[in-house]
């Protein structure tokens, strides 16, 4: 007898687990939809709610930590690449979920990073920019140019920024490869520019910038998010 009932109540912990696993499938296919419904994306993007059980979570409409991966994203003409949106504290009632609605779906906070490959910024730079990678902390740029009426090829050190139009990039040093010496002040014009991104998808100002070697990897922290809110904003 102990035996029947061990293996009836296997069975119903494995049946349950299957449910568990169904719902949160479920429910990442319906938040995904919602994503790229509200950003016009092309696919849907990866969502992972975690946490176990969920169905506890769904139930009670309250939900630890979900992470979207969008991937490519596109902000006036620029698209960057790798973005993920890692939110907290997310409220959303089963109802919502199962209608595929965001009128109450929120986030106490929601993160979001993105990488701005070198070849995008690049595109946005002064003609005479060759070469664009990391150094520490800020960006090292090779610049091809004239100076006292001689062709010449300088290096140069450039912070990067984030404001209210974008990546702000301005030069701090500079070194010519065996001429005379250049003149900051004469290279600060063309060593200075902006790439227009200014936000990532929580509706929050880039914040946090890092220099990788695949680009600029970029950060925005958004508090009490309404994706319903989102939604409107990008109309």
């Amino acid at each position: 007898m102990r035996k029947v009932l061990l293996a009836l109540l296997v069975l119903v912990a494995v049946g349950v687990v299957a449910a568990d696993r169904l719902g949160v499938r479920i429910a990442e296919d319906k938040i995904g939809e919602q994503v790229a419904a509200q950003y016009n994306l092309q696919q849907r993007p990866d969502v992972t709610i975690h946490g176990f059980p969920f169905l506890t979570q769904a139930l009670g409409g309250d939900y630890d930590h979900i992470e979207v991966t969008i991937d490519d994203w596109t902000q006036q003409g620029i698209t960057v690449t790798g973005v993920k949106v890692d939110m907290r504290g997310v409220s959303a009632p089963l109802s919502e979920v199962t209608q595929g609605s965001a009128a109450n779906v929120s986030a106490r906070t929601a993160t979001a990073s993105a990488v701005i490959p070198y070849d995008v910024i690049k595109k946005e730079a002064p003609k005479g920019v060759k070469r664009i990678g990391p150094k520490g902390d800020d960006l090292e740029v090779d610049l091809v140019g004239t100076f006292l009426g001689r062709p010449l090829t300088t290096t140069a050190v450039v912070e990067v920024k984030p404001t209210a139009r974008g990546i702000a990039i301005s030069p701090v040093s500079v070194s010519s490869d065996g001429g005379p010496p250049v003149p900051l002040a004469l290279v600060k014009g063309q060593l200075t520019w902006t790439v227009p991104v200014a936000d990532l998808p929580v509706g929050s100002r880039i914040s946090v910038i890092e220099p990788t070697p695949d680009g600029l990897r970029v950060g925005a922290t958004a508090e009490n998010v309404r994706l319903n809110d989102l939604q409107q904003q990008q109309k």
